[in-house]
This record gives C-alpha cells, sequence and structure tokens, in this order.
C-alpha cells in the first residue's frame, strides 16, 4: 500500500480498524480527506465476487441507501499487488449502534429491508449463497 501511494498524495500511515472478514485501514490524503482501504484474503475472495459487491455497492449508494461508494483512483475496480486484492472507500462518520436503543434497532430493520429490495434488482452469479444449507446443514455434517 505504502508502495503504490508514492506520489498519489496520500500521506503515509495506516490505521487499523475493526473487521471481522477482511484488512481494513483507514488513511488520508494530503486535503485530509479520509479513505479507508479493504485488503480481501487472499483464497477467499474471487476478482469476481469482489467486482460483484462494489456493483451493490454502486446500487445501494444509487438507491440512496446509505452505503459506501467504492473510490477509483483513476484506475481498475479494485487493486493487485502481490496476489492480494484491495479497494478503497470513501471514509464516513457514523454513530456507534446501541443494541438496546428500540428506535436503532427499527431504523437497523428498514435499512436492511431497504438493502435486500436494492438485491434483488440484480443476479448475483459469483457470491456465495447464505443459507441453510450452507450455514447450518453442511457444518452439521462435519460436526
Amino acid at each position: 500500500m505504502l508502495y503504490l501511494s508514492k506520489g498519489s498524495g496520500w500521506i503515509p500511515g495506516l490505521t487499523p480498524l475493526n473487521s471481522y472478514e477482511n484488512r481494513v485501514y483507514q488513511f488520508q490524503d494530503e486535503d485530509r480527506r479520509r479513505f479507508v482501504v479493504k485488503f480481501y484474503r487472499p483464497e477467499r475472495w474471487t476478482a469476481d465476487q469482489i467486482l460483484e459487491e462494489h456493483q451493490f455497492a454502486l446500487q445501494l449508494v444509487n438507491d440512496e441507501v446509505r452505503s459506501q461508494r467504492p473510490v477509483a483512483f483513476n484506475g481498475p475496480d479494485f487493486i493487485e499487488s502481490s496476489g492480494i486484492l484491495f479497494r478503497c472507500f470513501s471514509k464516513r462518520r457514523c454513530r456507534q449502534f446501541e443494541a438496546d436503543n428500540i428506535d436503532q434497532m427499527e431504523a437497523v430493520g428498514r435499512y436492511l429491508g431497504r438493502m435486500h429490495q436494492t438485491g434483488r434488482k440484480q443476479l448475483f452469479i459469483h457470491r456465495p449463497t447464505i443459507g441453510l444449507n450452507e450455514y447450518l446443514i453442511e457444518p452439521r455434517k462435519a460436526v
């Protein structure tokens, strides 16, 4: 990442952010704009899956569902370095979710409903399926 940032106007330095699945870091440019870079785990995500995910993120933005638009720095949809794929997103300030706040729970429910409505507009070919078979039946057979 530091090699790629040379001459780009980015300030060197990455701040790690919480992420369950991927490696996610924050950085900023010389204008102090903040970005998030997401490194996809090798052999976990294919380029086709990542492109499909980015198309979905763009559709969410187009449908005015709060989401982060992938940033294109005059280049491809994602960047590859040493076999690791990554993509930059603009950074958005957010409030911490309060799980015991019923108003926030209802807002999350509405938000998820809107995400699902957007997701119904496109056919996902490369994205792994999330269902009972993948997350309950098959794992139970392995145990």
